[in-house]
């Protein structure tokens, strides 16, 4: 005799309901711990590495080529006009082309500076706007980077202050800028941050300036911070 097919109970069905939801939000819950942890760790040690690369890379172009003079200081203490052509010369996108140094973010804080802000560029390094000036050139030498993720190189942006000292060395020169305002909140259209008068910043008159962007707030990009600096003084590049 052929048996009767019975639903199942209520209860066994609200226990498989439960157990389930519970099965995915524990795949759930560990993917996002996944990611988190590689968008934390992983992205920063890729970052670190590649970081390094660049900069041991960059020094080994900079010892195999050959000296060049320095500039002498200017007159009542200005830097010197480097002796150099007054438009930026093109580099390949995603060249290294120099190191940035900021005593305020720690004695070991040093990060090279590539040309272009795609973001692969910035998974490497500080990223040169394309188009404006170079380091130590009449203009504004913008440069962006990360604020998060992918070594964090402008995490510490938020606390540079009037006064502080950027430090950019290239092959033969050693440029040092001296910030003048605390970091201003823009918006990403705001673009003119980085024309060779800067809008919005200090200045009111064409100098030889710098500028660093990056995304604010920390873990988001609806913003930018964007931090002026103008050039105060200009020497030879010492090894090391």
């Amino acid at each position: 005799m052929r048996s009767r097919w019975s639903p199942p109970r209520p209860d066994v069905v609200l226990r498989l309901v439960v157990r389930t939801f519970s099965e995915v939000c524990l795949t759930a819950g560990t993917l996002i711990v996944l990611f988190t942890a590689y968008v934390l760790l992983w992205t920063g040690v890729k970052a670190d590495r590649a970081m390094e690369g660049e900069r041991d890379r960059l020094r080994d172009r900079w010892a195999a080529a050959a000296p060049a003079a320095a500039p002498s200081p200017g007159p009542s203490g200005t830097p010197a006009p480097p002796q150099r052509a007054a438009q930026p010369r093109p580099r390949p996108a995603g060249q290294a082309f120099a190191e940035m140094y900021v005593p305020r973010f720690g004695p070991d804080w040093s990060k090279p500076v590539l040309e272009g802000t795609d973001p692969g560029v910035l998974k490497k390094g500080l990223g040169h706007y394309a188009g404006t000036a170079g380091p130590g050139e009449d203009g504004n030498f913008a440069v962006a980077g990360h604020r998060r993720t992918y070594g964090d190189p402008f995490k510490d942006v938020p606390e540079l202050r009037p006064g502080d000292e950027v430090i950019v060395r290239d092959a033969t020169h050693r440029y040092t800028y001296t910030v003048r305002a605390a970091p201003l909140r823009t918006l990403p259209t705001e673009v003119a941050v980085v024309d060779p008068v800067p809008a919005r910043s200090p200045f009111t008159a064409a100098g030889r300036y710098l500028t660093l962007t990056t995304c604010d707030p920390e873990w988001g990009h609806s913003h930018r911070l964007v931090v002026w600096a103008e050039l105060t003084a200009t020497g030879p590049a010492a090894p090391g």
